[in-house]
């Protein structure tokens, strides 16, 4: 393997589950510029995520749904112009 191609600077950051707020402590070298007060009275960096392990269908055995920013409500918003049933539109009538 080759070397020196890790980081060098891991520290304790605080990882924090966006969609259940649960939080856990760990080694990182990711960056971050928000900190917050652990329980052990220090601070430390953190990290938001959207999934962790106490979140994530395969480790908790239930089917979740995670809408990460409202990606759904914006696709829907983009391409609901080509909706078949647009309310501008003339019905087409057909003779029998």
């Amino acid at each position: 393997m080759r070397s020196g191609i890790h980081p060098d600077n891991y520290r304790l950051v605080v990882f924090k589950d966006m969609s259940n707020e649960y939080s856990f402590l760990s080694r990182s070298a990711a960056s971050s510029k928000e900190t917050v007060k652990w329980e052990d009275g220090n601070e430390y960096p953190l990290i938001k995520v959207e999934v962790s392990h106490k979140s994530h269908p395969f480790y908790t055995g239930k089917a979740q749904f995670v809408d990460t920013a409202g990606r759904i409500d914006k696709f829907r918003q983009k391409y609901q112009k080509f909706d078949k049933k647009d309310a501008n539109a003339p019905e087409e009538q057909t003779e029998d």
